[in-house]
């Protein structure tokens, strides 16, 4: 092989510079380094003939095949359009054997095939530009990082050799002009340079640690999802659904949650937050928060003293991890979400006929930050109307502003019909998130159903105020007993409602302050009795001596009623409630 026909592209001199002094049948390529000041130098070792002052070294009769045959990395020289093979080196004979000279390396080098490769050096061979490919694998074997390199074969560089031979000035001078003459009819024939490193410690090393990275990922997926409700709570006034999913493989997992808590007398809690952290850390840091929004929603406190509580709680669990949260409780009496955020996007409610409205101010600061007193605030929540409650991942993009993914995630709720898992999942695709999306997500959907027809009919309501003194109990009596009987209860369940509706009325007149009023209602599941009355010290069940006249109302209707339970009111008083689950 004569490795003067083949010269990487270089400037001139440095193609001619390793053409010369090299006559054997492998001619040399040669490189000089100087120092500032200095000349050429000997071989290191060889002094003979060199300056006493010389401090330079130069690479003197070393040929291009002895360099590369000494590289530990794999290298191979082809030419030609179907890239005959011109040269391996022992690196590469070792690791794939012998290759026939002049064979198409599509027929005599398989692994290249194996690395794809073969385009590649089309693209090079005939774009003139070198080429990288990282990190493949031959197939059962290493991994290799390839660069191929495009060289070319010119009457130049023969030229060049020719001319630095004996001869007269006069002669390369006059050698110099006939090949300039014929240069175009000579032309160039291109090459590609293939040289192969291998990275097999360096992949096998990356694998692991995405191996490493992957179970981390899936323990904190799996934590995440066991920490969120296996199955949501279905109110009788709502219909509800909830959609969680995780980055994509190259996200960690987040903090999302949300949560469903049935309060008791057909009202019901909402919630969804985000612990702004990745990883198991945060999965942790949101279990134990959504744990103590359960707790203190038992306690049936408003919206802004839930979220209070959850402030000096969080930063206990751990001062670095901040998490925003909205918390919103329904009330099918009243029609609407009373509702407080920690530094959560607003809720939307999209109306039956297509509005969507925001719920606005008031927002404090995240979780764990403290000195902060949050308040509550309202949105109408009509039947036929769809709430959506929503973490950042679902509205936040690196290219736009977040507003901008909110008003997106409006005009797709307007749009959006069908049960709220159809909500859910049109909400997801309408925003773009996919299995690969960079963020965790979660959405919860809360549908008021309107309801007509046969179905309306198991929704009812009806209230008396209870006016005057002692009197009051036995009219609240024959107000129950005419309101059950025409709901058509067994006698059972009426005789039941009538005994728990006059003992908490007879306890509103003892303890409580006016105005107080008797509270009825029955869904399709349960039968709800609840007394208001204007002092806001609430009832506690106690046990009564036998000796005592009074005391047991409260342990009488906890006793006959499938549950019972008391809040505060927003206007200083209280309400007493107590639910008879219904036959089916």
């Amino acid at each position: 092989m004569n490795f003067t026909r083949w010269s990487a592209r270089l400037p001139g001199t440095q193609r001619r510079a390793a053409a010369r002094d090299d006559h054997s049948s492998v001619p040399s390529a040669r490189a000089e380094y100087a120092r500032p000041g200095t000349g050429p130098c000997p071989p290191d070792g060889d002094t003979h003939g060199a300056p006493s002052g010389d401090r330079g070294a130069a690479l003197e009769d070393l040929s291009a095949q002895d360099i590369l045959g000494q590289l530990p990395a794999l290298v191979a020289l082809v030419y030609g359009p179907d890239h005959r093979i011109a040269y391996v080196n022992d690196a590469y004979v070792a690791a794939f054997g012998p290759r026939p000279a002049g064979a198409p390396a599509a027929e005599a080098m398989p692994e290249l095939a194996e690395l794809s490769l073969l385009p590649l050096m089309d693209q090079v061979l005939r774009s003139g530009t070198p080429r990288t490919v990282k990190s493949r694998k031959v197939r059962g074997g290493n991994s290799y990082t390839v660069t191929c390199t495009p060289v070319h074969r010119d009457s130049d560089a023969e030229t060049d050799a020719e001319t630095d031979g004996e001869g007269t000035r006069s002669d390369k001078q006059s050698k110099n002009k006939t090949k300039d003459k014929d240069k175009d009819k000579r032309g160039t024939e291109g090459g590609v340079l293939v040289y192969a490193a291998d990275v097999t410690d360096h992949a096998e090393a990356a694998e692991r640690l995405r191996a490493s990275e992957r179970r981390h990922r899936e323990t904190a997926v799996t934590l995440q999802r066991s920490l969120l409700p296996q199955e949501l709570e279905q109110p009788d006034d709502l219909r509800i659904a909830a959609t969680y999913q995780p980055g994509g493989t190259d996200a960690a997992v987040g903090g999302d949650w949300y949560d469903v808590i049935t309060l008791g007398a057909g009202r019901t809690a909402l919630v969804i937050g985000d612990v702004m952290g990745r990883g198991v850390r945060a999965a942790a840091v949101m279990g134990q928060l959504r744990t103590a929004v359960r707790a203190y929603a038992r306690l049936d406190l408003p919206p802004h003293e839930v979220l209070q509580l959850l402030d000096g709680l969080a930063a206990e669990i751990d001062a670095s991890q901040i998490a925003t949260c909205a918390y919103a409780v329904h009330d099918p009496n009243e029609g609407r979400l009373v509702y407080a955020s920690a530094g959560h996007l607003p809720i939307l409610v999209c109306h039956e006929d297509g509005t969507v409205h925001r719920a606005e101010d008031p927002t404090g600061p995240p979780l764990g930050t403290g000195g902060w007193i949050h308040t509550s605030g309202t949105i109408a929540l009509p039947p036929g109307s769809t709430a959506v409650l929503y973490t950042d991942g679902l509205v936040e993009r690196r290219s736009e502003d977040i507003d901008e993914g909110v008003a997106a995630l409006e005009r797709a709720l307007s749009g959006a019909k069908g049960s709220p898992q159809v909500v859910c999942d049109r909400l997801i695709r309408s925003l773009g998130v996919t299995a690969e999306h960079d963020d965790d997500v979660a959405v919860l959907v809360v549908q008021h159903p309107a309801r007509t027809g046969a179905d309306a009919e198991l929704f009812h309501n009806a209230s008396l105020e209870l006016l005057g003194g002692v009197e009051a109990a036995p009219r609240a009596r024959a107000f129950a007993t005419g309101v059950l009987t025409s709901w058509r209860f067994p006698v059972e369940l009426c005789d039941l409602g009538v005994l728990a509706a006059g003992e908490l009325v007879a306890n509103s007149l003892k303890h409580g302050t006016p105005p107080m009023r008797l509270g009825l209602r029955r869904t399709d599941r349960r039968l709800i009795i609840e007394v208001t009355d204007g002092d806001d010290h609430l009832p506690r069940r106690r046990r009564a001596e036998p000796a005592d006249e009074a005391g047991r109302g409260i342990s009488i209707v906890a006793t006959i009623a499938t549950s019972w339970g008391s809040r505060r009111t927003p206007g200083g008083g209280k309400a007493v409630w107590c639910e008879f689950a219904l036959p089916r």
